[in-house]
């Protein structure tokens, strides 16, 4: 799904919305979309009109933050980087709100990406899983 093409990583996120809305089966990426834009029902109607000139002066960037949404889906789903899955748990606690908990998690994955676009590196894993420990507080009151 990840690409330097703009124009087409935004065309998933339109041809997978429309095929959920037509029920017609999805692709493993269009679950992720479709899944994303199931818990942000302000962002439909935009995605149903297929027109990327709406979303340009929209803050956030709702292309952004359904992404994150879906990046952190794929390492939730992966446990990696390793430990992640368990900070969800912990944000989240006992019955509390899961997309509140990746909104909280999708701050420091942002954080740590814009360190590094503007570094010109790569992002540093060791950086992100330790912010969100910290986010997370100690493990079994230590």
């Amino acid at each position: 799904m990840w690409s330097n093409d703009r124009g087409a990583l935004r065309k998933v996120f339109f041809s997978g919305w429309r095929r959920f809305r037509n029920r017609e089966p999805l692709t493993g990426e269009e679950g992720l979309v479709v899944e994303a834009l199931l818990a942000h029902p302000e962002y439909q109607p935009l995605v149903e009109q297929e027109a990327e000139t709406l979303w340009a002066d929209l803050e956030p960037n709702p292309f952004l933050h359904l992404s994150l949404h879906i990046a952190l889906s794929e390492q939730l789903g992966l446990d990696r980087p390793s430990g992640v899955k368990a900070v969800f748990e912990r944000l989240r606690g006992a019955g509390g709100d899961p997309h509140k908990a990746q909104h909280l998690m999708m701050e420091c994955l942002a954080e740590v990406l814009w360190e590094a676009q503007s570094q010109g590196r790569m992002p540093d894993e060791g950086t992100y899983i330790r912010r969100l420990h910290e986010l997370a507080g100690p493990r079994d009151g230590r």
